[in-house]
């Protein structure tokens, strides 16, 4: 994320797609192991959901963000309860999604995703991984939060935050 931020200011995309389309090609390419693939498909994913916009009101970041998840879902094959960063995301989306379908603000259905996603995310620590590296520890996974669904709460948080 630090190389990301550090390419933004110097980046030739200016609207939301190509902004996330370079994001994406750029997790991919520096961040080791699945989770590259994952963050990058999230990323692609939300950036063919909003070709050539400068900015987003509630019901289009919702399409962004259900297109994200569905790339996530698509690459990894992991579903709820895996012990994933689907299991931040998914709660996150939904709550976002809910919120904005009853009229809220874009600021307070992220509030809310980010409340949700954080639920998510903690659950995962008494889960057993089925998904991806910690899979391999079987049982020994569980008493440890997962790094996925914590990065995915660490995302949702930052975009809430820049609302706030």
């Amino acid at each position: 994320m630090k190389k990301l931020i550090n390419q933004l200011p110097s980046s030739t995309d200016k609207d939301i797609e190509g902004i996330f389309k370079s994001t994406g090609m750029s997790l991919i390419s520096s961040v080791g192991g699945a989770s590259g693939q994952l963050y990058g498909s999230f990323f692609l994913k939300a950036a063919a959901a909003a070709p050539g916009k400068q900015d987003l009101d509630e019901n289009e970041l919702l399409t962004v963000l259900r297109a994200g998840l569905e790339g996530v879902i698509n690459r990894g094959k992991a579903q709820q309860g895996d012990k994933t960063m689907i299991d931040a995301l998914i709660p996150g989306v939904d709550a976002f999604e809910s919120m904005v379908q009853k009229g809220n603000s874009m600021t307070e259905a992220l509030k809310q995703a980010v409340v949700a996603a954080e639920k998510g995310m903690e659950n995962t620590t008494s889960m057993v991984a089925r998904k991806g590296r910690a899979s391999y520890l079987g049982e020994r996974s569980i008493g440890h939060q997962d790094p996925g669904a914590t990065s995915m709460y660490l995302i949702l948080k930052a975009l809430y935050d820049s609302t706030i």
